[in-house]
């Protein structure tokens, strides 16, 4: 399986306004709209993170270099990029006439942290800092993306910095969150021969642990040595039939 994990980063929105507290910004007064100014992704198993934005190399060949890797990745991971990265890059590749990449699933980490625990406060990073990973890079704020917007070369150094180490970190967090993932794509669908192997992790290292049961089935249940995800066998070891009274 092909494994991207993606992060994206975008300009504000630049509008006239009359006070700091409470606007309703109407389009009148809207004087440009944000845009994805630069991403970072690296494929899973791979050393190398890749950058590219819109003052490196353009921003045509920024949003073709994005469409390209997404329609490559069986699955993409991100953090919240359910809701944020992956419909920004929509509306950057429908905007440049371009068709949709090919499907791929998405692996959002946010959702799983949301789901399965509960954190004093989900932001990347405070989980990561949570769990003993490394953490963002300290940045100016808001004033290096003003910088960024005019052309600063130093600043989109540390832009640069700032992408690609969410990259890795979000990757990090991956790793840690594996086998608490509750709907993984499933490994098992890439594989050639009929070897089981864990769902989500891909190794073969799984040992027989108990007996799962639903409210009619029993099944074998096996937990991974590897990344710790249990799981089930598809073959029903016993069960009863249930029919409904008429």
């Amino acid at each position: 399986m092909k494994l991207l994990t993606l992060d994206i980063e975008t300009s504000p929105n630049l509008a006239h306004v009359w006070g700091l507290w409470q606007q309703n910004v109407g389009l009148n007064q809207l004087l440009e709209s944000g845009e994805v100014i630069c991403f970072a992704a690296k494929w899973y198993g791979e050393e190398e993170v890749s950058f590219f934005s819109s003052f490196h190399v353009g921003k045509s060949q920024m949003v073709h270099l994005a469409h390209k890797l997404l329609d490559e990745a069986d699955a993409v991971i991100h953090f919240n990029g359910a809701r944020f990265d992956i419909p920004h890059l929509n509306r950057e590749f429908i905007e440049s006439g371009l068709t949709p990449p090919s499907p791929y699933a998405q692996i959002d980490l946010l959702k799983v942290v949301k789901k399965q625990f509960r954190f004093p406060s989900n932001k990347l990073d405070y989980v990561t800092k949570a769990l003993g990973l490394d953490h963002k890079v300290s940045h100016a704020g808001h004033q290096l993306w003003v910088k960024c917007m005019a052309g600063d070369f130093q600043s989109w150094e540390q832009m640069k910095e700032y992408n690609v180490q969410d990259v890795v970190i979000t990757e990090q967090l991956y790793d840690r969150l594996l086998p608490w993932i509750p709907s993984h794509p499933s490994h098992g669908l890439y594989q050639e021969g009929d070897e089981d192997i864990c769902t989500n992790c891909g190794g073969t290292n799984l040992k027989k642990r108990g007996i799962a049961y639903t409210q009619v089935s029993a099944f074998q249940q096996y937990r991974c040595e590897d990344c710790g995800r249990w799981s089930r066998g598809g073959k029903r070891l016993s069960g009863i039939e249930i029919r409904g009274v008429k």
